[in-house]
C-alpha cells in the first residue's frame, strides 16, 4: 500500500480523515459522520465495504457513487502497477478511493476499515480521529478466537498524538481498548461510559431517541437509524468530531439538527412489506430481532436467509427464529462459490433444533414464496443476500 500510494502522490494526505473500525456498528458510525459533515456544507468522501448491489457504492462523494467510467479509467491506468506490486482487490480498491477523493478535492473523508484494523489496507491514513465501535466474534480465522485478540487487531488503527474513541460497551473490552489506545500514544482517549453516557433509549419505526450526557450537559437526540445500539453508534461519531476539536466540534454541537439526514442502506431498511437488514454474525442477528420486536412490524413474519458458510449461521438462524414464524433458507446468486453454505446441512440441523425452516434453493422463488404468505418479509444474512434481493426487487441502496 505504501509503495502504491507513493506512486499515486500520497493522496491520503490531501484531506483530513476520520477512520472507523469495529465488528458491529462501524457502518452506522460512518453513515452518521457522513450526514453530519455533509449537512455542514462540506464536500465529503465516504469509503465503505462491501457493497450491496453495485461496486460503486463503496466510493461515494456527497452521496454520489464513483462512476463506472471513472472506475474503468483508473483501473486501466494503474493495472500494470497493481499487477507488479501484487495488490489485492481490497488494496486496489482502497488506493482507488483515496486517489479519487484527492482528485475530486474533498474537504474530508470517512474511511471504514475492511477487516480488522492493524493490517487493513486502510490503515495507511493519518486520521483526525480513530474510532472503534462494538467488538464481537467475526472473522476469527484471521483476527483470533477471543474478543481480546479481535480487539487487539481493531485497536491497531489507534495512532500517536491522535484522537482515539472507544465505543465498546462491554466493560472488560472497553478497558482493553483504552489500554491499547494509551499504549499507542493516542491523545485524547475518549471512552463510552466516562466521557459520554447514553441512556433512556427509545426505539420505534421512525428511529432511535436517546439522552446523551457529555461535557456536563445533556441533550435529547434522535437518529433515523433503528435500534438500541444506534444510540451508541451515534455517540461514537459525535465523540470523534468532538475530540477532533475546532470546526469539527462545532459540527458536533449542531447534531440535533443534522442527524435527520442519516441514511444507511441495508440496515433496518424498510420498503414495506420488505425489511432488509444485514446480519453477518449472531450478535447482528440478535440486534435485528430486538429491532423487529421494538418496532412491532406486522405478523406473520417470514425471514429469507442466506449466510456464508464461514459465518456462525447456526447462531444467526437461532436468533432469527425468535421473531419469524417461518424461515426460508436459500442461496444468494452472488455468494462466492467457495463460501456458499450447504443447504442440506442447514436444513437438517435446523430441523433437529425445531426451527420453522423451509428450504427453497432458487433465490427468486424463495422471495416470491415469502411475499405470498407474510405480512412482513425480513431479508437477512450476508451482504450478498440483502444486495441480491434489493437488485431483484429494484430497491436502490442509495435512494432516500
Amino acid at each position: 500500500m505504501s509503495a502504491l500510494l507513493a506512486d499515486l502522490g500520497q493522496p491520503q494526505d490531501a484531506y483530513p480523515v476520520f477512520h472507523v473500525a469495529g465488528t458491529n456498528g462501524k457502518g452506522s458510525t460512518v453513515a452518521t459522520l457522513d450526514a453530519l459533515l455533509r449537512g455542514s456544507g462540506l464536500r465529503v468522501g465516504r469509503y465503505t465495504s462491501p457493497h450491496l448491489v453495485d461496486f460503486s457504492e463503496r466510493i461515494v462523494i456527497d452521496g454520489v457513487p464513483m462512476s463506472h467510467a471513472a472506475i474503468t479509467e483508473w483501473l486501466t491506468r494503474w493495472e500494470p502497477r497493481l499487477t507488479e506490486l501484487g495488490a489485492t482487490f481490497f488494496e486496489a480498491t482502497t488506493a482507488m478511493a483515496l486517489s479519487y477523493f484527492a482528485a475530486a478535492g474533498v474537504d474530508v473523508a470517512i474511511v471504514e476499515v475492511g477487516l480488522g484494523g492493524r493490517l487493513d489496507a486502510t490503515n495507511v491514513v493519518s486520521p483526525l480521529a480513530a474510532g472503534v465501535t462494538q467488538i464481537g466474534f467475526d472473522h476469527m480465522e484471521f483476527l483470533g478466537e477471543t474478543l481480546e485478540a479481535i480487539a487487539t487487531e481493531k485497536a491497531g488503527i489507534f495512532k500517536p498524538v491522535t484522537v482515539a474513541v472507544v465505543g465498546d460497551t462491554q466493560p472488560a473490552i472497553r478497558e482493553f481498548l483504552r489500554a491499547r489506545a494509551v499504549g499507542a500514544g493516542a491523545t485524547p482517549v475518549l471512552v463510552t461510559g466516562e466521557d459520554w453516557q447514553v441512556r433512556d433509549v427509545v426505539v420505534d419505526a421512525l428511529g432511535t431517541s436517546f439522552t446523551l450526557a457529555s461535557g456536563g450537559t445533556e441533550r435529547r437526540l434522535t437518529t433515523p437509524l433503528v435500534g438500541h445500539f444506534q444510540a451508541h453508534n451515534t455517540a461514537v461519531a459525535l465523540a470523534m468530531l468532538r475530540g477532533a476539536g475546532g470546526r469539527w466540534a462545532d459540527i458536533e454541537a449542531n447534531a440535533a439538527t443534522l442527524l435527520p439526514g442519516v441514511h444507511l442502506a441495508g440496515r433496518f431498511h424498510l420498503a414495506a412489506p420488505w425489511l432488509f437488514d444485514v446480519a453477518h454474525n449472531a450478535d447482528g442477528a440478535a440486534t435485528v430481532v430486538a429491532n423487529l420486536v421494538a418496532v412491532g412490524l406486522p405478523h406473520p413474519i417470514t425471514a429469507v436467509v442466506c449466510v456464508l458458510r464461514d459465518k456462525d449461521w447456526r447462531g444467526i438462524l437461532t436468533a432469527v427464529a425468535r421473531a419469524a414464524e417461518k424461515i426460508v433458507v436459500t442461496m444468494a446468486p452472488t455468494a462466492p462459490a467457495n463460501r456458499t453454505w450447504d443447504l442440506l446441512e442447514v436444513e437438517s440441523w435446523a430441523r433437529t433444533q425445531g426451527l420453522p425452516i423451509l428450504r427453497i434453493d432458487d433465490f427468486t422463488s424463495a422471495l416470491a414464496h415469502a411475499r405470498a404468505e407474510a405480512a412482513t418479509v425480513l431479508v437477512t444474512g450476508s451482504f450478498h443476500t440483502v444486495g441480491d434481493a434489493m437488485e431483484r426487487l429494484q430497491v436502490h441502496p442509495l435512494a432516500r
